[in-house]
């Protein structure tokens, strides 16, 4: 599960948040988090630190999340962050807490814990970020790491928990625009440069013709299937929003009836000289029925949103191989 809580950091919060994140060796760190830890769909996350210069958010190190079950009840994430950070300081590190970041498996990282972990950072620290790293994508020959915030719109609603469908009306809360992405400019070091210029150099050519591969038959199927997963919950949200609507409806008719009835038997009563009869409380006879969470249906809508965008590129890649290979073909023949 994600973290629910951080821990605070010192200092006052900077005058705006930051328009985008730097990354370093931080990128490397996560990867070798998720070979270590992660397996198919399991999730790793960890801390994200560093400080904001000017209008950038430098994220300069990171910390992973240890792996614990249920039976460990005694474990304490926000001491275990404040423990973490402490020693970082003695050694002269970065330690401002500036987010978090978890991996993903096949863009599957829109959710209601997501939203509730991202609030919780973004509420006490106003410039954190969070990092979403998709190992299978990364493995198709492109790093694949995205920097996500909540909008203010958002952060106003979660402040004020009204996820009723009225609420997310009368604030314009669409899919499209509960997150926002951060760009993300990755630096390295010159001797990381001159590394990587190095292992460039060693590596195989077999391995650098990883990219031209043309089979995508089991990615792609993974990703349709995981779209018919969530428009199979969509459609389902929608019935249930359905039915509502009709029990309103149908009540609001009931209701108006009652209404019309009673004014003509108090106006029979004052034909004949009887007095009207006593107000009811309209709201008790009549409770209107509980309204379906639509906060959830939006995320749902946004994930199915992340689904396609990633078919898209997938697809986009390998139609532009199929056509390099046809061309390859059509000239050694």
């Amino acid at each position: 599960m994600p973290p629910q809580k951080c821990a605070a950091r010192g200092g006052p919060p900077p005058p705006s948040a930051p328009s985008y994140a730097t990354v370093s060796e931080v990128v490397l760190k996560i990867i070798k988090h998720y070979h270590e830890e992660g397996q198919g769909s399991e999730v790793v996350q960890g801390v994200l630190l560093g400080l904001v210069v000017e209008d950038r958010l430098e994220i300069t190190n990171c910390f992973p999340f240890p792996q614990h079950t249920e039976e460990d009840a005694d474990f304490d994430e926000v001491q275990y962050q404040m423990e973490m950070m402490r020693s970082l300081r003695h050694v002269n590190i970065d330690h401002l807490h500036v987010g978090w970041y978890q991996s993903t498996y096949y863009g599957s990282f829109v959710s209601r814990a997501l939203l509730d972990s991202q609030f919780s950072y973004q509420h006490a620290i106003e410039e954190s970020v969070v990092l979403i790293y998709d190992p299978i994508k990364t493995a198709q020959g492109s790093l694949s790491l995205k920097a996500y915030r909540l909008t203010p719109k958002l952060m106003e609603i979660c402040k004020e928990k009204d996820f009723t469908p009225e609420g997310l009306k009368k604030a314009s809360i669409a899919y499209e625009n509960m997150f926002e992405e951060v760009p993300i400019i990755i630096k390295n070091s010159h001797l990381i440069n001159v590394l990587m210029w190095e292992l460039e150099e060693k590596s195989a050519v077999s391995d650098k013709q990883e990219l031209l591969n043309l089979s995508s038959s089991n990615h792609l199927e993974k990703s349709l299937q995981l779209l018919m997963d969530r428009v199979d919950d969509m459609t389902q949200d929608i019935v249930k929003y359905n039915t509502y609507s009709r029990n309103l409806s149908k009540q609001q008719q009931q209701k108006h009836q009652y209404l019309q009835r009673r004014q003509q038997e108090n106006a029979q009563r004052q034909s004949r000289g009887e007095p009207s009869l006593p107000e009811e409380d309209i709201t008790k006879m009549f409770k209107p029925p509980q309204a379906p969470p639509r906060m959830d249906t939006l995320l749902i809508a946004g994930q199915i949103n992340t689904y396609c965008q990633n078919i898209k590129e997938f697809t986009s890649q390998n139609l532009g191989k199929l056509f390099m290979a046809e061309a390859l073909q059509g000239h050694s023949s």
